[in-house]
């Protein structure tokens, strides 16, 4: 089966579909502290989320593994997370870290 040029713009690619589910979810999680895994440096991150702009996830890190990442504004590409969890008005909540 074919499809005509209008026809195909109508479909989206499930990594499409993907992922504007992933910047909903963390655009409805703007305010909530978050914990991250990254598939590269510096890993770690747990914070806050101060905002969502393309896929790119503004973040106020309050803990990494290194302390001189933290107390800063960092942009995360959504793509560049492996694991996260937002914390919710229900479920666990996540730690505070100290030293």
């Amino acid at each position: 089966m074919q499809f005509n040029a209008m026809e195909k713009e109508q479909f989206h690619s499930v990594n499409d579909i993907h992922d504007e589910a992933l910047v909903d979810h963390f655009r409805n999680g703007k305010g909530r502290r978050v914990f991250m895994l990254l598939q590269s440096y510096p890993f770690i991150f747990i914070g806050t989320i101060e905002d969502i702009s393309d896929d790119m996830v503004v973040l106020q890190v309050e803990t990494s593994q290194f302390p001189a990442l933290e107390n800063r504004q960092w942009h995360v590409h959504i793509h560049n997370i492996e694991v996260f969890y937002i914390e919710r008005s229900v479920g666990p909540r996540i730690p505070k870290l100290k030293d």
